[in-house]
């Protein structure tokens, strides 16, 4: 097996391949680490590295399979962990200059789970500062570059994980999604990620308290995608909203013959490009030939849902960073200075509105989901953005309209307001810039099997294809 088949082998089939005694967990990690040393120059897609520990931990689980000792779920695997959450002892930047000294003095819950799986941190993941945007770029870390075009951003605010799983230097990733985090960086790259139903991962203080906010699993195949949701997933003491009891989603292949999926072109308001929407349209044709029965419908949501959104994000996150700029706020960039001037116009009265607007909005997403069991529509309305933005003054143009850099051409944030219906973004195609686009398969509430389920039928007749040893970018 060639290193390019190794750093690309599934995360599931390196698993299987462990257990056969036919790869060991510390020839898989080394491929990965060799490709960093190769690729990591130009992608820029890790903070912190742990290769040596990384590496003692992976003999360690060569020893066990060796020896057949009882395995957990994600032994030996390396998993890169967004550098957000956080991990007792290590760094936790949050992307920013004014936390680039600061040490985890516990574990996220989310961490904990994995690493209870057996999974390896061998690096953190860049993330933009407090994942406040949709690109990744920072003062502290630099531009993290997209391996399909590295002109273009990988997404954000997970962008670092895509960025890794695109080049082939993480075996799974870790994200979280306050906006389209997960499924943005997910579309821009060609990936499987997951935004769960809200509460089905536990999460950090206080954002655990915040429908709009999750963590969740990122991957080169939707097995993979599911392989690390089952780690992650399950109660967790620290965290009062997770959910019980722990939901396991099966990884093995079913059919969604005669199931009824919703197609919204553009979820009623947003601008979307011939190129996006011409692929999708092609991503549809796979759903029809796994057995589903796709057809498009009106949803009527207007882009008074951003403006609800935005009063809900600026109340919370504005505020929440506002004491950490009074130290230095010429060290924030510019989207981080952004929202914490939005936060000082905000009312109570602007984010109760937003709470009337996500259930005006489910109103008539309930409606067609008494006849069909999922819906599907575009994850971006563009591939992708340049990579060396700043979040705020770029500007975007899509068929000839000038769109918000953070909410225009991102069609996730509606999902994140109707937090407890879950979202898979699946690759759609290829676009002319080289950078894969995305679709967004949403589901009824709590179903996150049903999407899971949908992602893996519509990859069996699709092919993996992109982010393999066959399809990969040409860095």
């Amino acid at each position: 097996m060639s290193q390019t088949d190794l750093h690309y082998l599934p995360a599931h089939r390196a698993l299987e391949m462990f257990r056969a005694k036919t790869l060991s967990p510390v020839e898989h990690l080394q491929a990965m680490i060799d490709r960093a040393d190769e690729v990591e120059p130009k992608v820029n897609a890790f903070t912190y590295t742990y290769f040596d520990e990384a590496m003692s931990a992976a003999r360690a689980a060569e020893e066990k399979y060796a020896s057949g000792q009882d395995t957990r779920p994600l032994e030996g695997l390396a998993i890169g962990i967004k550098d957000e959450s956080d991990v007792k002892g290590k760094h936790t930047s949050n992307g920013s200059l004014l936390l680039k000294d600061n040490i985890a003095t516990s574990t996220s819950p989310m961490n904990e789970h994995i690493f209870r799986a057996g999974g390896i941190m061998h690096a953190r993941t860049a993330t933009p500062e407090f994942s406040g945007t949709v690109i990744t770029n920072s003062k502290l870390w630099g531009v993290t570059r997209n391996p399909w075009n590295l002109s273009q951003t990988p997404g954000g605010s997970s962008g670092g994980s895509s960025a890794s799983l695109a080049s082939g230097t993480s075996a799974l990733c870790t994200g979280s999604d306050i906006g389209g985090s997960i499924r943005v960086p997910s579309s821009t790259c060609g990936l499987y990620g997951l935004k769960p139903t809200y509460g089905r991962n536990p999460t950090d203080s206080p954002f655990n308290l915040d429908g709009y906010a999750v963590d969740g699993p990122m991957a080169r195949t939707a097995k993979d995608m599911i392989l690390l949701q089952n780690a992650m997933c399950g109660p967790h003491p620290k965290d009062i909203v997770s959910l019980r009891p722990k939901l396991e989603i099966s990884t093995e292949l079913q059919s969604i013959k005669g199931w009824k999926i919703a197609y919204s072109p553009d979820l009623g308001f947003y601008n979307v490009s011939d190129e996006v929407r011409r692929n999708t349209e092609a991503a549809l044709d796979v759903l029809r030939e796994a057995g589903a029965i796709v057809e498009q419908v009106d949803l009527s949501w207007t882009i008074d849902v951003l403006q609800g959104a935005m009063g809900h994000l600026n109340h919370l996150m504005g505020t929440y960073l506002a004491p950490m700029a009074e130290k230095d706020p010429d060290l924030l960039m510019p989207y981080t200075q952004a929202h914490i001037e939005n936060a000082k116009k905000s009312t109570a009265a602007k984010f109760l509105h937003a709470a009337e607007v996500e259930n005006g909005m489910y109103s008539k997403l309930s409606k067609i989901f008494a006849d069909y069991r999922l819906l599907v529509c575009p994850t971006t309305g563009i591939p992708s953005v340049p990579a060396d933005g700043d979040g705020v003054t770029d500007e975007i143009f899509i068929n000839g309209n000038r769109v918000h850099p953070l909410t225009g051409w991102v069609l996730t944030l509606p999902f994140n307001m109707l937090c407890r219906c879950p979202v898979v973004s699946a690759p759609s195609g290829i676009s002319s810039s080289g950078v894969p686009t995305g679709i967004q398969i949403v589901g009824h509430t709590y179903s996150d099997q049903d999407v899971c389920r949908a992602a893996m039928a519509y990859e069996h007749v699709r092919g993996s294809g992109f982010c393999s040893a066959q399809q990969q970018p040409a860095l």
